[in-house]
């Protein structure tokens, strides 16, 4: 019943919900408080409201968003709480003493001191916003100065509100002793520390604290690109929880060949890309974009098929390429829009198949096969389980936009699953890691969530109060400490390192600062080695798991299991690389024979109904290689998806980008030539002033010139 109610108030834990509850009957018994009025109830309850809406806020509870939305915003909750007080102070009979006008001219001008409070801490952050937000370039041609104090800045509005607290204290305890003084001076040390916030803040509009002009930082950009002459970019623009697509390039990108640049086009995203070596370059607005001199980069690769791609797709000395975040037999990986780019780069022959099938105008010679890069990490199976009992990952993906109930396994069978994987007759361990968009869409799938957690939690009480784990639990208690431990250790370490300058910098400053250090970087990945190896260290190998979040990596989720249930999606597709036994859901009840047709990623797994049953042919094949009759299979499986072990994947990804390079260098050189020595793209200036019109014409006839020698070369 209470997880019913988190999910229908949108709250995040029980003790959220609680302060929610607290919050929503706090108001109306000020109310009825000032009424009676009671002075030590009003007291009590403006109390609640305070700490209730405080601990809100801390937690960022999404009922605080929506309390903005319906006209009981943070500025009203105080304000009404005050317009309460003076009602209390007029039912008390002390609507003519100077006690009651001094508390509403106390009220009034603090509430005039929030205009400009609130205007100072906004022009402020206005001043620090630069048009660019960048990781590992050198912007020192700028200066940028330290940072404000996160203390003024942040949360301005809410510090300044609670600024009342004393007003309001004060002439309560004015009232209760009939000592006028106490209010007087609530009301002074409010109107004070009001007064101070608000002047506190004025020395940071100085233009010497000021971030950079946008003309003087975008012109520092160019020179960097003109001197570094970035050859290779990953461009990325996506919603706030996808910074993940990015994040599983960044080692590929740190060994592509040539000189690599990461463009992005939201700032929040940066913050959420884990250290890297390559320069990172956010460029929020399309116009700042556009402008800058591109014309160094041959190749451009796109993870995502997103509407900000057409700033880049519109240069035309660069050639364009999908690569996708994953591959995988949905059909987001035959996207129609995909035939926009020069070349579409698939792991294996089945890529290339796939879009010969489902014929969206992606032409074959168009497709290159470079397999997966990001694989290296998963290591190949050894043929018999890691500890002494099996583990088995179920990694489930999310319910995807259109509610497609073959998208994901949850809705209809995932209690089923887990159920047979907890309940085993040969015991396992499970580690349960959900997508990250799980209930994005569809409530459900949320619900379903919460209930398997709580099934993994359950199982473990279970298991902890068995005998025959016992012995193995009490024995393994120090160990388990010390990892614990070891994990702190290396946490507050990493957490060090990965925020290089002092804390509490902006992003203009940490732009300022953070330039790569390979030293800081290799102790950061040797740290989050010792970080994965401590994690899973940290409890029993009989002991189920769920694992959320970045950290562990599903890779390293791979590397820990013995065996895999999930769904059609890129997750089985990497997980073909370990060569371990693996179970997939036909949550769309297509039949065994018809499901292995239309996602070939399956054809070496077992095929699972909805009620789960067949997950005793993989669970023995986990336990026994010689129960376990698909491993051929998956080894020609396995090449057919993701391509031959030899070369390796990141040398296949770089013969195809210097071939690709050379593809654009000459297809540059060619049309230089005709239109006698122009460069290309470049915006003419008298024809910009004129019109845009004549502009984008020319643009448009270099690029059909470009696609027309693009195609008589091939």
């Amino acid at each position: 019943m209470i997880s019913t109610a988190i999910r229908l108030a949108r709250v995040g834990s029980a003790s959220e919900l609680a302060a929610a509850v607290l919050m929503g009957l706090g108001y109306p018994c000020v109310m009825l408080a000032a009424l009676l009025p009671n002075l030590w109830f009003f007291a009590a309850a403006g109390a609640v409201t305070y700490v209730a809406d405080w601990y809100l806020h801390q937690k960022n509870s999404y009922l605080i968003n929506r309390l903005s939305k319906v006209r009981a915003g943070l500025a009203i909750r105080f304000l009404l709480r005050q317009l309460l007080l003076v009602l209390l102070l007029a039912r008390e009979g002390s609507a003519d003493q100077p006690l009651f006008y001094a508390a509403v001219a106390c009220f009034l001008l603090f509430y005039g001191l929030q205009a400009p409070q609130g205007a100072l801490a906004t022009l402020i952050r206005l001043r620090r916003t630069m048009p660019v937000v960048t990781r590992n370039i050198d912007l020192n041609a700028v200066r940028i100065p330290d940072a404000p104090p996160q203390a003024l800045l942040n949360r301005s509005a809410e510090k300044m509100l609670h600024l009342d607290i004393p007003a309001m204290a004060g002439v309560i305890a004015a009232v209760a002793s009939g000592r006028n003084v106490v209010g007087y001076a609530g009301a002074a040390v409010t109107l004070g520390l009001g007064l101070l916030y608000t002047v506190a803040l004025v020395p940071h509009l100085r233009r010497k604290r000021r971030a950079p002009a946008t003309g003087a930082v975008l012109k520092a950009v160019g020179t960097w690109l003109r001197e570094y002459q970035p050859t290779v970019a990953l461009y990325f623009s996506g919603s706030d929880d996808s910074a993940y697509q990015v994040n599983m390039w960044l080692e590929t990108m740190e060994q592509v060949a040539g000189r690599p640049v990461i463009i992005m086009r939201e700032r929040a995203l940066v913050q959420k890309l884990q250290p890297t070596s390559v320069p990172i370059l956010c460029v929020p607005g399309g116009q700042h974009l556009m402008a800058m001199d591109l014309s160094s980069i041959r190749v451009t690769l796109y993870p995502a098929n997103v509407g900000k791609n057409i700033h880049m797709l519109r240069v035309p000395t660069m050639k364009h390429v999908f690569i996708g975040h994953g591959d995988s037999d949905k059909l987001a990986s035959v996207n129609p829009f995909s035939k926009v780019y020069d070349e579409v780069w698939t792991a294996g022959r089945a890529g290339r198949d796939r879009y010969a099938l489902a014929d969206v105008g992606v032409r074959d010679e168009d497709v290159v096969e470079v397999g997966r890069p990001q694989l290296a990490p998963i290591r190949t199976w050894t043929g018999t389980p890691g500890n002494p009992i099996p583990t088995v990952l179920y990694a489930p993906t999310w319910e995807g936009w259109d509610k497609n109930p073959g998208n994901t396994s949850l809705l209809l069978a995932g209690e089923n699953i887990m159920r047979r994987l907890l309940n085993a007759p040969r015991p396992v361990r499970v580690i349960y890691k959900p997508h990250p968009f799980t209930g994005l869409v569809d409530k459900k799938a949320k619900a379903v969530d919460e209930r398997l957690r709580k099934m993994v939690a359950a199982a473990n009480a279970e298991r902890a109060a068995e005998p025959r784990w016992a012995k193995e639990i009490t024995a393994a208690r120090p160990s388990h400490a010390s990892a614990r431990a070891e994990l702190t250790r290396v946490e507050a370490r990493i957490a060090q390192l990965a925020a290089p300058g002092r804390k509490g910098g902006d992003e203009a400053e940490e732009s300022r600062v953070s330039l790569a250090d390979p030293h800081r970087l290799a102790e950061i990945k040797r740290l989050r080695a010792e970080w994965n190896d401590a994690y899973w260290r940290s409890f029993g190998w009989w002991e189920h798991k769920v694992v959320t979040g970045a950290e562990p990596k599903l890779y390293d989720c791979f590397n820990e299991a013995d065996g895999m249930v999930s769904d059609i999606s890129s997750v089985v597709s990497d997980f073909i690389a370990s060569g371990k036994p693996y179970a997939v859901t036909d949550s769309a009840g297509l039949g065994a024979e018809e499901f292995k047709r239309q996602n070939t990623a399956v054809r070496a797994g077992v095929i699972l109904s909805n009620d789960a049953v067949q997950l005793d042919e993989l669970l023995a094949a986990v336990a026994d290689p010689a129960a376990d009759p698909l491993a051929g299979e998956r080894k020609l499986l396995k090449r057919y998806l993701l391509g031959p072990d030899e070369p390796t994947s990141i040398e296949r990804f770089n013969t195809a980008v210097r071939a690709l390079a050379a593809k654009a260098e000459a297809r540059n050189e060619a049309v230089a030539q005709r239109l006698a020595g122009e460069r290309i793209g470049e915006l003419d200036q008298e024809a910009e002033g004129a019109g845009a019109e004549p502009v984008d014409a020319a643009l448009d006839t270099v690029a059909e010139k470009g696609a027309e020698e693009a195609a008589a070369a091939r």
